[in-house]
């Protein structure tokens, strides 16, 4: 069985047992978590697709942990102008643990 939900404006494919990496959620490591925007869910009778969301459908998920991406670097420059500036960024993560999917 396994479920597309919407997080952080992105989809993701998530079975029970399986860890994702998303864009930063609040909590602590250790939370259950419940995510509802649930598109898809594929099981035993086939898929059950949403318009645009699966009615009821739910996919709890516990945090296994918070941090933050590599840092990258931005540079911009405007040719001639002697115009140049440099800043990093790093951005924030969570990682699901996916414990089960369930439907109405």
């Amino acid at each position: 069985m396994y479920a597309i939900i919407e997080t952080g404006g992105k989809q993701y494919r998530v079975e029970a047992g399986s860890t994702i990496q998303v864009e930063k959620l609040p909590g602590d490591v250790g939370a259950v978590i419940e995510l509802d925007r649930v598109h898809l869910v594929h099981g035993e009778a086939g898929p059950v697709i949403g318009q645009p969301l699966v009615q009821g459908a739910k996919v709890t998920a516990e945090i296994v942990r918070q941090g933050r991406t590599r840092s990258i670097t931005v540079f911009k420059k405007k040719r001639r102008k002697n115009y140049r500036r440099t800043r990093g960024h790093r951005q924030g993560f969570t990682r699901l643990l996916v414990k089960g999917i369930a439907t109405a």
